[in-house]
Parts: C-alpha cells; sequence; structure tokens
C-alpha cells in the first residue's frame, strides 16, 4: 500500500458545491465535508469522505481545504473504503478521567485500501491486535461517558471504530 494515485469514487451523494475545496473564507460553511462538523455529518449518513489531491494523490482523512502534502487547494471529496489494515497500534492504559473505566484499549492508525490513513479504537484488545491486521471501519453513536467529554457542538458526532475484518 504505497502507491498514491490509486483511485476511488466522488462521492456522489455530496452536493456539487461542496466537492471540491472552498477557494475563499465564505465557501468554507459548516455543512461543508472539508470541516469536521460536515466530515461527522456524513459519517452520521454512513458516507467516509476524503479530500483527495489532484495534484500530488494524497488522500486527506477528515478532509481539509488544503493538502498537508504539497499545500495544494486543488482537491476534491472522494468517498473511502471501509476496509484496510492496522499500520500501528497502541494500548492506552491512563484514560481520560471520563472514559477511565475503558481502559485500557487499543488505537490504531489504519491505511484504508485507498491509502488513506486515520486513527481510531480497535475494538479487539492489546494482545490480539497486529501489524497487517485487515480491518473494518465502522460507526456508532456516542455513549454517555464519551458525550461528557466532547465539546457542546461535538456531542452528537459518531465514533468511529475498527472491527476485525
Amino acid at each position: 500500500m504505497s502507491d498514491n494515485t490509486k483511485s476511488t469514487d466522488t462521492d456522489a451523494e455530496t452536493p456539487d458545491e461542496y466537492a471540491t475545496a472552498p477557494r475563499s473564507p465564505e465557501e468554507l460553511t459548516s455543512d461543508s465535508p472539508f470541516t469536521l462538523p460536515g466530515f461527522f455529518a456524513a459519517l452520521d449518513e454512513g458516507r467516509l469522505l476524503a479530500a483527495a489531491c489532484e495534484a500530488c494523490g494524497t488522500r486527506l482523512v477528515p478532509p481539509r481545504p488544503a493538502c498537508y502534502d504539497c499545500g495544494s487547494r486543488d482537491l476534491r471529496i472522494e468517498r473511502q473504503p471501509e476496509t484496510g489494515e492496522v499500520v500501528s497500534y497502541t494500548e492506552v492504559r491512563t484514560a481520560p478521567p471520563a472514559l477511565a473505566d475503558r481502559a485500557p484499549y487499543t488505537v490504531a492508525i489504519v491505511e484504508l485500501d485507498s491509502e488513506a490513513r486515520l486513527t481510531g479504537r480497535l475494538t479487539v484488545p492489546y494482545a490480539d491486535a497486529a501489524i497487517g491486521m485487515p480491518v473494518e471501519f465502522s460507526v456508532r453513536a456516542p455513549e454517555a461517558d464519551e458525550r461528557e467529554m466532547a465539546l457542546a457542538h461535538e456531542q452528537d458526532w459518531p465514533i468511529h471504530e475498527f472491527d476485525p475484518a
């Protein structure tokens, strides 16, 4: 998984006015998938989105209005595959106070089949995780303790996790 030029489908459900990166601050509205509220709204609808850089092929998850590899603003929104593999992982033993009863838990960096990378909780114990482990992306509603530690505008954002494939 190292060729940055892999193609995935443009997200057909993204309105045309939000399909490419905003060119001005006025175009960057909260319902744009290039913002965190827009990204999480798409997740809530079952769509995992990335910004694909037309200049260098990098995929940014969550989408951003400029590429962090080359600085280009020539980006388009595309839907991402929900499968990938673990490229790194760690065990969280000392969790934030609101999540202390969940510790220890495993957090992983997953390279999706499109080569985009995303960090998230792995739903298996640390001892069962492995580099190269195939996983599937899943989304669920936040539980009360997760809402407790979120900012007010984030409390209903869905939680993403990776399950063994």
